[in-house]
């Protein structure tokens, strides 16, 4: 089998050709001859012009193509000979502004959508893609008197004055945070959430169209070794980490309580390997198009992980601000049960023993 890895320059794609060298999943996939990795090295995230990406993809034995995937030459040269592509090349980040808008739906659904029409082209039949929790916004929410309910959006207001837990949009009373699970209804908050929205819906019509197998993988705050400290997705983890470093306090925004599940870059480059060899099927009928959460099964809150990342460092202890941005969402953490029932992945690594391995690349 010959793979594709697009974005596989980046801290999840060495993690996802790491593992298919590895073997450890699926053994037939152990030979490097048969990996390819697609990445346009962009500036804002490989900060060395990708000299360290390099390094890494040589020491793995990966064909490394140095393209875009809006670039059809790059595409498909890349794709000669492939039987299945992992698509993980994306803009990331919030998208919390209207000035970079074009550039997040350019990267990200111009870019999918060329290499689908690409992959149809070149007859290539399975497609496991990154989506994000993002795209059910806000998480699943219980109100005592009305039962499931979809909390109104933040607003400025509310948040300057430190309310920050949604209210039932019927009864203005408090609800209690649930695990989402896939057929949930889609709510991108943000520019990015949109469009990985969009990068599933356009996987499934390629599915449909042309009888291929695709799979969306919705993942959880990915953190681990060789994370990018100075990109957007590094998130609240370099921020804290780079505090740290000063011999300052981690600060925390709203109240520290925002409920996420922080998942392992080991454990998610697993799911992309599980992902790859299985069939997808429903009541033993297969399926074109299927999305799975990837998470690590463990609820935890922005103030653990900045307690969990002080004691690690035997720093100060971490101090809430209060301060807020508007596009994040106050809770959202997903059931990872499906993609333990039909693909039997879960995730092994912990929050504390992942945080104690925690480097920055």
């Amino acid at each position: 089998m010959r793979i594709l890895i697009t974005g596989g320059a980046g801290f999840i794609g060495q993690a996802v050709v790491a593992e298919l060298v590895s073997g450890q999943v699926n053994q037939p996939l152990a030979s490097t001859d048969h990996l390819v990795v697609l990445d346009s090295l962009r500036a804002d995230v490989h900060r060395d012009g990708g000299a360290s990406a390099r390094d890494v993809l040589a020491g793995l034995g990966a064909e490394l193509v140095v393209g875009d995937v809006r670039d059809a030459g790059a595409v498909t040269a890349a794709l000669s000979g492939v039987d299945a592509v992992i698509h993980l090349a994306a803009k990331v980040g919030l998208g919390v502004g209207i000035d970079d808008m074009d550039d997040y739906v350019s990267s990200n659904n111009l870019g999918s959508a060329a290499l689908l029409g690409a992959m149809a082209a070149a007859d290539v039949g399975r497609f496991v893609q990154a989506s994000s929790m993002v795209v059910y916004g806000e998480g699943r929410y219980i109100c005592p008197e009305h039962g499931l309910v979809l909390p109104l959006e933040r607003t400025r207001e509310a948040l300057s004055h430190g309310h920050f837990e949604p209210s039932c949009p019927l009864c203005g009373k408090g609800l209690v945070p649930g695990l989402v699970t896939e057929d949930a209804a889609m709510d991108p908050r943000n520019t990015y959430a949109a469009t990985k929205v969009a990068q599933e819906h356009l996987g499934a019509i390629w599915a449909r169209e042309t009888d291929g197998s695709a799979i969306s993988l919705r993942l959880h705050n990915v953190y681990g070794p060789g994370m990018p400290r100075n990109t957007p997705y590094a998130g609240v983890a370099s921020i804290f980490s780079s505090a740290l470093d000063r011999g300052e306090a981690p600060r925390v925004f709203e109240d520290g309580g925002q409920r996420r599940d922080f998942v392992h870059v080991h454990d998610v480059a697993r799911a992309f390997v599980t992902a790859l060899t299985a069939t997808t099927a429903t009541d033993g009928r297969p399926v074109s198009h299927r999305a799975y959460n990837v998470g690590s099964g463990m609820v935890s809150t922005i103030m653990d992980l900045a307690t969990a990342m002080s004691e690690s460092r035997q720093g100060p202890e971490p101090v809430v601000t209060g301060d807020f941005r508007l596009g994040d969402v106050r809770h959202i953490t997903a059931s990872s049960q499906r993609i333990l029932t039909e693909l039997g992945w879960s995730a092994t690594v912990s929050l504390t023993g992942g945080v104690a391995g925690l480097t920055f690349g």
